[in-house]
């Protein structure tokens, strides 16, 4: 397992760290292909690693094409939990020059047309870097439990669990648990599995049972990001909240260790 675990006091220092690393994969991107493809996740978890990587130097964005990881279905762009409104306003806006290209997922009318077009436009070019979290309910994008980890699909229509809905609930993003909707389009697990390079951003104390699970678990659908454990390139920024309760063989916890480390065999 090649997975990489980078444990920062603060969340400041965890999307610091987060959006370095991503602005070097992009810049090596555009030196080596002329151009780059990333892919991004709207959360909370993702608020300072943005507020850096738009300020990243030398990276030319006129040969970046962005797509974004999922999307509500029947939200508009205008609702404030709006994926779409979030990434304009949190990354397109602020940029220091346009994109290539941003393909928002449009989950408002035919999902399934919805899927393929977008999956087509993904699959035209490999993602260089996934800016990624992990839900409380170790989701990735919203590939609730049990996900999918077979399907050859880039992008899927979702039902959101309980769990996941009540995360969204508790972050602020809707008044009421039955304003939280019911079904999204996400991006699969085994897409996000194909990016060259995945950085992973997991913040505060309610994640600390689900980056337990990722790193330390199985490799399961029940916990949809232990995928990542078999990824040969990627990297979970930390902070100590998140951190709690990985622990070492003898049974310290991490954070007690280097900053950097490979993380522990998972148990299979």
């Amino acid at each position: 397992m090649k997975m990489k675990i980078d444990i920062s006091e603060t969340k400041q220092d965890a999307g610091v760290k987060a959006a370095r690393e991503g602005a070097q994969q992009i810049r090596q991107a555009i030196d080596r292909e002329g151009t780059a493809q990333i892919v991004l996740a709207a959360a909370a978890s993702q608020f300072e690693m943005f507020a850096e990587l738009v300020t990243s130097p030398e990276i030319d964005w006129s040969k970046v094409t962005a797509f974004h990881l999922d999307e509500y279905v029947g939200l508009p762009p205008t609702h404030p939990a709006s994926f779409r409104r979030f990434l304009t306003e949190r990354f397109i806006n602020v940029l220091p020059q346009p994109l290539a290209d941003f393909h928002f997922i449009q989950a408002d009318n035919d999902l399934k047309f919805e899927c393929r077009r977008i999956g087509d436009l993904l699959n035209q070019s490999p993602t260089d870097v996934a800016f990624i979290g992990i839900g409380e309910n170790g989701h990735i994008a919203f590939n609730d439990p049990p996900a999918d980890f077979t399907t050859r699909e880039a992008y899927l229509v979702v039902d959101l669990d309980e769990a996941c809905r009540r995360q969204q609930l508790g972050e602020g993003w809707f008044p009421a648990l039955d304003d939280v909707p019911t079904k999204a389009i996400s991006m699969s697990a085994p897409q996000i599995f194909q990016a060259r390079r995945i950085v992973c951003t997991v913040l505060d104390k309610r994640k600390a049972g689900a980056v337990r699970d990722t790193v330390q678990g199985p490799v399961t659908t029940d916990v949809p990001a232990s995928i990542l454990q078999d990824h040969p390139a990627v990297t979970l920024y930390l902070d100590h909240p998140a951190a709690s309760l990985l622990r070492t063989r003898a049974g310290e916890t991490l954070m007690r260790q280097s900053p950097l480390l490979p993380a522990l065999p998972p148990r299979r």
